[in-house]
């Protein structure tokens, strides 16, 4: 079975998401026959790195909410996190375009670690304020799962993987993928959100299910003939 996730690491709820659907797997008896492929979806591509303004201003700024109803929602967020063990500092977070860390994700992705560098990254910028559109922050993020340095340094540089994070946007765009996370299931379920874990438990084992070569069902049609003991009619 594989799973195509789109997510972006500014997205609180990817994060949150992400850890629900490992809940979930966890619980999944054959979660070693699940393949997954985290997808690039960037949020907000327009928008310009300003370390100097925190993301709580910014979403003042963007959302047009007071500062009360902003702290409120980010409550909500922070607590959502929680349930799941995470520690997320949102107002502290740095207001970052995510293009190059896709990059650096598609990059991981060439060499199996697509989930070790979102974990890794999702961390950067929820709980310990790095810079996600920064190449030394990212050099480090990306040696810390154990990828090559000159490697990372010299495609960060570069306009490596460019073309990849856009063919899963375009992607996400065929399919109708409107936010993240976005999870897709064998091309044949999707689930939209940081649902419940029971929700992502359920469509596994219902994808699964489905997966099985079913038995043809022998339709007999009768007639003249004789039976094992010799008996004809």
């Amino acid at each position: 079975m594989k799973v195509k996730i789109w997510s972006d690491v500014r997205c609180p709820f990817c994060y949150i998401g992400k850890k629900k659907f490992e809940a979930a797997l966890e619980e999944f008896p054959q979660k070693e026959q699940v393949e997954i492929e985290w997808k690039s979806y960037q949020l907000d591509p327009h928008l310009k790195t300003n370390p100097k303004l925190s993301t709580l201003e910014y979403f003042i700024q963007t959302k047009g909410v007071s500062e009360e109803q902003a702290k409120q929602m980010f409550e909500g967020a922070t607590n959502m996190a929680a349930e799941v063990g995470l520690n997320f500092n949102l107002e502290t977070a740095v207001t970052a375009n995510s293009f190059m860390a896709h990059r650096l994700i598609q990059l991981a992705k060439s060499k199996g670690l697509g989930n070790e560098i979102e974990e890794a990254l999702f961390k950067a910028h929820f709980e310990e304020a790095k810079n996600i559109d920064d190449a030394e922050a990212l050099h480090e993020v990306a040696t810390s799962i154990g990828m090559d340095a000159d490697e990372v340094k010299t495609s960060l540089e570069a306009d490596d993987f460019a073309y990849e994070v856009k063919q899963d946007e375009m992607e996400a765009r065929n399919i109708g993928v409107r936010g993240v996370p976005f999870f897709v299931f064998d091309d044949k379920y999707a689930i939209s959100g940081a649902q419940l874990s029971e929700v992502f438990l359920q469509t596994l084992e219902k994808v699964w299910e489905e997966s099985k070569p079913k038995k043809a069902e022998l339709h007999i049609s009768e007639g003249d003939s004789c039976a094992p003991d010799g008996n004809c009619d």
